[in-house]
């Protein structure tokens, strides 16, 4: 396979994609009924000079960290994202690694959760993918803009975080965290960036290497999380996580009762989006 069948499947996938599958207004002006090469790349997280090479069959081989974003925003399939794998020289994920992969189904489940915040994280506690409400409310926590992304480096790395817990509310989180990162290590024993958060850990904390010495099992349940903004103040959610079935994500979702005061900030701040209050 050529770099030149890449790039046609490349092109044939951003045709067929209806702008409105991804939230984008048709508009009068448009050629054809698929994304522009612009919208592509800033959905992907790439220049549009580096997606016109692929799509041109100049760019090369791009590596995974360039594939994952480009399947997700071309709302691939498992089989269209493996395609795009092997198309680009790469072998397509291994049955026995937690797959980051979001399917078209599970991410218009995401597109019509808009009241919510939504956040999808893989088995390993690394955010996947934030919807706006999420990046508004959590700032970093769902972006990752600080550089990192995994939820628990940044829990126990002591990066600052918009959450609030109390010192037996975060005990109760590390212990629950620590051991479904066991069961995921159970499920996917051969990931290799599960294998090496885990060495990582120990070696920054005490606290992790600790409670990985144990074998407590915690269930998820939902609890409600306070979450300090720095524009609309501190917020009561609910947040529920949600297993997608016959994937490795899961989607974590933060709601208020309708009609409370944590309610109408939340409607403020989808409102407002992830630009800076005035």
């Amino acid at each position: 396979m050529s770099d030149a069948d890449l790039g046609s499947c490349l092109r044939a996938w951003r045709d067929r994609l209806p702008p409105a599958e991804v939230g984008l207004p048709a508009g009068p002006r448009r050629r054809a009924p698929g994304l522009r090469r612009q919208e592509l790349a800033t959905l992907a997280g790439l220049s549009v000079e580096y997606l016109a090479r692929l799509e041109q069959g100049r760019a090369g081989r791009p590596s995974t960290s360039v594939l994952g974003p480009l399947a997700r925003a071309l709302r691939l399939t498992e089989e269209e994202r493996d395609h795009l794998y092997r198309l680009a020289g790469h072998s397509s994920p291994a049955p026995g690694i937690a797959s980051a992969h979001i399917t078209p189904g599970l991410q218009r489940i995401i597109d019509r959760l808009n009241d919510a915040a939504v956040v999808a994280v893989d088995r390993a506690w690394r955010v996947v993918l934030a919807n706006p409400l999420a990046i508004t409310l959590l700032g970093d926590d769902a972006t990752g803009a600080d550089g990192e992304r995994n939820i628990l480096r940044r829990h126990f790395t002591g990066r600052p975080s918009r959450v609030i817990r109390t010192p037996a509310e975060a005990a109760d989180f590390e212990a629950y965290a620590v051991a479904d990162l066991r069961a995921s290590l159970g499920r996917f024993p051969a990931d290799p960036y599960l294998l090496g958060l885990i060495d990582e850990l120990q070696s920054a904390s005490p606290r992790f290497t600790e409670l990985w010495a144990r074998t407590d099992v915690a269930a998820s349940t939902s609890q409600l999380k306070r979450v300090e903004h720095p524009e609309v103040g501190r917020l009561t959610l609910n947040c529920d996580v949600l297993e997608a079935t016959d994937s490795a994500l899961r989607l974590v979702i933060y709601t208020a009762a309708p009609g409370t005061p944590d309610h109408q900030a939340l409607a403020l701040l989808c409102a407002v989006g992830p630009q800076t209050f005035g």
